[in-house]
């Protein structure tokens, strides 16, 4: 097995496989299939200017948000969850989607799709193990997700869960400065606090109950950190950390504040497409971010 099979791979073929990895019918979402759909608004910080020019994250705004978890009919507690979220108003929007994990799973589209085809369930409805671990053995890297992840067991609550942007985007401040950043996004007061020793994440259901519980109790609120790159890092490769990056400069950009629920419907509109970014906040240069950009429009078709 080649390790980069080229040629082979596009971003419609991509929702195809995932979907059929998944489960999933037709007009499903290719990934994060099952979430809930919230509002609420977003408050600047001081110091948001001088990463950014961007009037989508410079100005207060409503948010429109959406926490999702990833996969099919699958209910394991170890699965990655999504927090994508839409600031700014009308020619000044960004929609930014983020993680329960730093990284992906895959470094090329090439690479993405062998992932998932090695993944496709057999007659018995489940994956072949020996060519899953064949495919890993020969591609390591497209074990750093999961691996992080059961290192990392998620907290029992959307609300508890940090999430980052993989990808590192080029942010311009106001003087014309370019750096690259990477979104990651914490939570703030009393979900902050890591529950009792023992407490287990839920299945896909649970965490969706809960978080409305939540917000009917009280507002849940995010800070939105921008983590500054230093020279060298790297920027084209969404499978590895830049170093030391749990420990490196970052600046608070924001603060989202979660104030409601709101129908599903509401999400499943055209937006939510990581190609929206105001100006200030540029495309990333990774290959996979280009076919994210693609895959959500597919996705987005289908589902109408």
């Amino acid at each position: 097995m080649p390790k980069f099979p080229s040629g082979l791979a596009s971003p419609a073929s991509i929702v195809a496989v995932m979907k059929r990895v998944a489960g999933l019918p037709p007009k499903a979402r290719a990934s994060f299939a099952r979430g809930r759909c919230v509002r609420g608004t977003y408050a600047p910080s001081d110091q948001t200017k001088e990463i950014t020019k961007s009037c989508s994250f410079t100005k207060p705004s409503r948010v429109l948000a959406r926490f999702s978890v990833e996969g099919g009919l699958d209910t394991t507690d170890l699965l990655l969850r999504g927090f994508s979220f839409r600031l700014g108003s009308d020619g000044q929007r960004s929609e930014i989607f983020t993680q329960s994990a730093p990284v992906h799973f895959a470094r090329t589209l090439d690479q993405m799709l062998a992932f998932l085809r090695a993944r496709i369930p057999g007659p018995d409805g489940k994956p072949d193990v020996d060519r899953v671990e064949a495919f890993s053995a020969a591609n390591p890297e497209t074990l750093h997700q999961a691996n992080y992840i059961v290192a990392h067991p998620p907290p029992a609550s959307f609300a508890c869960t940090t999430y980052w942007g993989v990808h590192a985007f080029p942010a311009t401040n106001s003087k014309g400065e370019t750096r690259f950043i990477k979104f990651k996004v914490t939570p703030v007061g009393e979900q902050a606090t890591q529950p009792e020793a023992g407490a287990k994440a839920k299945p896909a259901e649970l965490l969706h109950d809960d978080l409305e519980s939540r917000i009917a109790a009280r507002d849940m609120r995010f800070s939105v950190m921008a983590l500054l790159d230093r020279p060298g890092d790297p920027v084209m490769d969404v499978t590895i950390r830049w170093p030391d990056e749990d420990g490196r400069e970052a600046v608070r950009l924001g603060t989202i504040v979660i104030t409601g629920v709101e129908a599903n419907d509401a999400c499943d509109e055209p937006v939510f497409n990581p190609a929206t970014l105001a100006e200030g906040i540029g495309h990333p240069p990774d290959e996979m971010f280009a076919a994210r950009r693609a895959a959500y429009a597919i996705s987005q078709t289908g589902r109408r």
